[in-house]
């Protein structure tokens, strides 16, 4: 699905308890797609039981708002993925945090079938994020990471984000924003089809937007600067294979931005990073675990 990018001045700012907790589950399975109890419990309350998210999301089904899929191996567990119904998804649509978005795409269990594979992998790694921020006193909740954010790249082509991550480090007194597009790849392509993700976030870089029946200035501005104050730095999460695997496709992303003349522009002028999800999930996005691939020593990825 593509969608118009949302405004990144600032970040959203955190939903108040004090709102309803199945307000905040329809919130976020319209933000988010599809989400596990288990992935709603770690975003919307960390701190509380299993059992308060799921009399929230029962009593949403019995209103015909939400519904789920058993996912593939997990008959002992019962792992369940939820997500809106139409009904959800109408009443979602007018939500503040949900302002100016498209309708919600994934109303049924066939097409949350095709896509919970990968969208679950994405919230992992967004709740690897706000696990981090949580600890680290850091600002990045549930409404700071936008999926499938979608901008023109010129000749009808378009780069997909498969999220959008807002981030704020707080040092202090010191209120540093950081934003990303975020790549999640679970080697279901090759590694060189994943590498060219970076030359169309070079065109993204390069692109200016043309309005209709207005000449190009030579003080024109890049298009995304439509949407960002600086150019979001890029983000690849790689898992679902060996971890020799997963390092030749990081290698693959940093051959393609030593070789590529757009992409090795891009490089010097916007940080680039891979890490592994697992890695991420265990240690935290703040360790030294992002591979910078223009070169040099892994670090943290708000250091690359």
């Amino acid at each position: 699905m593509t969608m118009p990018a949302p405004s990144a001045d600032v970040t959203s700012p955190p939903r108040s308890r004090v709102e309803p907790l199945r307000h905040q589950v329809l919130a976020a399975l319209a933000q988010h797609r599809i989400a596990t109890t288990t992935q709603l419990r770690q975003m919307l309350r960390p701190d509380g039981t299993r059992q308060l998210i799921s009399r929230a999301l029962n009593k949403l089904r019995s209103d015909n708002l939400v519904d789920h899929r058993v996912l593939p191996g997990s008959d002992r567990s019962r792992t369940r993925a939820w997500y809106l119904t139409p009904d959800g998804a109408r009443l979602t649509r007018d939500l503040p945090v949900l302002r100016g978005r498209p309708p919600y795409p994934i109303t049924s269990t066939t097409a949350a079938s095709l896509k919970t594979a990968h969208t679950l992998t994405v919230v992992r790694t967004h709740l690897a994020f706000a696990a981090d921020a949580r600890r680290l006193g850091h600002e990045h909740g549930p409404w700071d990471w936008t999926p499938e954010v979608s901008h023109s790249i010129g000749e009808g082509e378009r780069v997909v984000a498969d999220a959008v991550l807002y981030y704020t480090a707080v040092e202090g007194e010191q209120r540093r924003k950081l934003r990303a597009f975020v790549e999640v790849d679970r080697a279901t392509m090759s590694g060189e089809r994943l590498a060219v993700k970076l030359i169309d976030y070079a065109r993204l870089h390069q692109y200016e937007a043309q309005l209709v029946g207005r000449r190009r200035s030579a003080a024109s501005e890049p298009g995304w600067m439509r949407w960002y104050p600086v150019f979001p730095r890029v983000l690849f999460v790689l898992t679902g294979a060996s971890r020799t695997r997963l390092e030749g496709r990081i290698n693959d992303l940093q051959a393609m931005a030593a070789q590529h003349p757009l992409v090795a522009a891009l490089a010097r002028q916007v940080p680039l990073g891979a890490a592994v999800l697992e890695d991420l999930e265990q240690h935290g996005p703040a360790a030294t675990v992002w591979t910078p691939l223009a070169g040099g020593a892994p670090r943290p990825w708000t250091d690359l």
